[in-house]
């Protein structure tokens, strides 16, 4: 079975730092490369995807309002992807969700692209 599992989330205050991170085990795509991607959703509000990263080479995209202060990384070896988040703001509170997707070309911030879905880790951040 394909399992996510995303951790690191907590209660900071603005301007403070978080880093998640997301393993992922018993993926089963075509082809060896695959995208990880972050997403998030406040509450009454649509999904939202934050950034997502390509196994291939570690290209990135964010969505503009985390652009300069969150940053994704992965460690191919261990399946983990991870989301540095710097200088954190009330709007930034949400569950953190992260995902995979069989598709890494080109890089897209569309929860429908992604197949497979971790259960969440709460991010709250204090004014």
């Amino acid at each position: 079975d394909v399992q996510l599992q995303a951790s690191g989330g907590g209660y900071v205050q603005a301007g403070g730092s978080l880093r998640l991170s997301c393993t992922a085990s018993g993926l089963t795509y075509d082809y060896d490369d695959y995208a990880i991607g972050w997403f998030r959703q406040a509450p009454g509000e649509e999904r939202e995807g934050v950034s997502c990263i390509s196994t291939e080479d570690g290209s990135a995209v964010y969505t503009d309002s985390v652009k300069g202060r969150f940053t994704i990384s992965i460690d191919n070896a261990k399946k983990t992807a991870y989301l540095q988040m710097n200088n954190l703001q009330p709007e930034d509170t949400a569950v953190y969700y992260c995902a995979t997707s069989k598709w890494w070309r080109p890089l897209k911030l569309k929860p429908l692209r992604f197949d497979f879905w971790g259960q969440g880790t709460q991010v709250t951040v204090s004014s």
